[in-house]
């Protein structure tokens, strides 16, 4: 008999990503879009995380985007032309939060991408469902 995780992955076999474990939780990782530029590289990467509590029966499930960055960006400030983009925030209140509907509508300003994370989050909640155990979407990442 299938465990309601193998049924999971089997069911977003269709997306081409990646699973791993870490301490129980269990993370799926897809590259959506990606930028190629002169000597600079920008990936925007959608990751899903869940824990399933088989003593409970709930699935704990939290998603969001990424966008990674690599090489020289123009129009610096530096006289070559080159310079370097950085980006800092506070962590001490926490981890940057949001929904992944409000990450999705700030890259896609710089990203083009066709990619449906909600028929992820569809799938996962209707096995989940109706294996009989409770989802529960957490806007932090699920630990």
């Amino acid at each position: 008999m299938a465990s309601l995780l193998d049924d999971i992955k089997k069911s977003l076999g269709k997306i081409d990503g990646v699973w791993n474990e870490k301490k129980g939780v269990w993370i799926f990782s897809a590259i959506i879009a990606e930028r190629k530029a002169f000597l600079s590289k920008k990936k925007l990467t959608y990751s899903m995380k869940m824990k399933i509590e088989d003593t409970t029966k709930v699935v704990n499930f939290s998603e969001m985007l990424a966008e990674v960055g690599s090489g020289f960006s123009t129009g610096g400030d530096l006289d070559s032309g080159f310079g370097f983009k950085t980006e800092t925030y506070n962590t001490m209140g926490g981890a940057r939060q949001g929904t992944i509907e409000e990450q999705s509508k700030q890259f896609g300003k710089e990203f083009t991408y066709q990619f449906d994370y909600g028929e992820i989050r569809t799938i996962v909640k209707g096995m989940v469902e109706q294996a009989g155990y409770q989802f529960e979407y957490q806007i932090l990442p699920v630990k």
